[in-house]
């Protein structure tokens, strides 16, 4: 199983803008300058007065969070790796995009709740993924060449819905299924000509965690010669004086027991049961923020510091709010810059 973070700067976090300039620029502005002095002893000051004219402002971007999940088997796509979308950012299509992929390459997602920087990127997946004729070999085959609106209409009554194969799979806990409805719904609900459209014509949707029938259902990844188990772990994220929202992180645990435990959104200390998991684990993705004054919503580098464990402390890699944590050294596992990537079991 391969991890990426392909966001680590979370919530309401933006890029700044910094003055660039291509490598090619560069070459002509040092070939126009000594071709004017007929010399090759240019003065720096000269250069660096003509490299800044020529100088753009580039966009750097704080990705927020998510992450890709890999897996050695077949999946949807027809081929390996199995990729698992961890969460959807605000706009994943750009944190997808500095890894080089887009919703073509992804099997599935997991959303462990609906926070706005955690599922922004839903419409972009369902709708690209929809209206791709080749994103499994099972939806070229269904389609048969026709256009996906054509299909439905004409293959109303005996496909309400395309087949799960021709689909990416969503994996999510029954109680942020219909608060994920509703938030995505307007864009979603509506494709043009065709009735009945619904969070299910966009993906296979898989219920894991505690049904309402008392049954706890896993999913099991296929992985070299083992498997690993995804579970959804409850945490209390956001509690106000009327109502709550849980953020279900989730954990793999492998054949020969190895687990990685990823919180998701979670107030640190709340509930104190996580405590378990996080001993239990061998790799904890830990979220912190690090502005002067706490939300009272995640975890904050402080309370890291000061009240966790240095037994947790040692296997948590932090992914962060707004700028770097500043921690002492070996403290903690790592600190996650966008593009890191970790494969287990180690």
């Amino acid at each position: 199983m391969k991890i990426t973070a392909l966001g680590v700067n979370s919530a309401f976090a933006t890029g700044c803008y910094q003055a660039a300039i291509t490598v090619e620029k560069i070459h002509d502005i040092i070939k126009t300058v000594t071709a004017k002095n007929q010399s090759n002893n240019v003065a720096a000051d000269l250069l660096k007065a003509e490299i800044a004219k020529a100088s753009e402002r580039v966009y750097i971007p704080k990705w927020h969070s998510n992450f890709l999940i890999e897996f050695d088997t077949i999946g949807k796509r027809v081929e390996k790796p199995y990729r698992l979308l961890v969460d959807a950012g605000a706009d994943v299509r750009h944190s997808l995009q500095g890894v080089g992929l887009t919703s073509a390459d992804l099997d599935g997602i997991y959303i462990s709740h609906p926070h706005h920087d955690h599922i922004g990127g839903i419409e972009y997946i369902g709708i690209t993924t929809l209206f791709n004729p080749d994103f499994t070999p099972a939806k070229n085959e269904w389609l048969g060449g026709q256009f996906i609106v054509d299909k439905l209409l004409l293959d109303h009554i005996s496909w309400p819905q395309p087949p799960a194969n021709a689909k990416p799979d969503l994996f999510i806990h029954r109680k942020v299924l219909e608060s994920l409805k509703r938030a995505v719904g307007p864009g979603l609900d509506t494709v043009q000509g065709i009735p009945d459209v619904c969070l299910e014509t966009y993906f296979d949707i898989h219920l894991i965690g505690k049904q309402e029938d008392g049954e706890t259902k896993v999913k099991k990844f296929d992985d070299g010669p083992g498997s690993w188990t995804m579970k959804p772990l409850f945490a209390m994220h956001v509690l106000s004086s009327s109502e709550e929202m849980a953020s279900y992180g989730i954990s793999f645990e492998y054949s020969d027991g190895y687990t990685v435990v990823m919180p998701t959104d979670t107030q640190h200390m709340m509930p104190p049961q996580l405590v378990t998991h996080y001993r239990r684990a061998q790799r904890i993705y830990m979220d912190c923020e690090t502005a002067v004054t706490p939300t009272g919503v995640h975890p904050h580098i402080s309370d890291l510091i000061h009240r966790m464990s240095p037994d947790i402390q040692k296997k948590c890699l932090l992914y962060h709010y707004e700028t770097t944590p500043d921690i002492p050294e070996n403290m903690f596992y790592g600190i996650l810059k966008a593009g890191d990537s970790h494969t287990y079991p180690v």
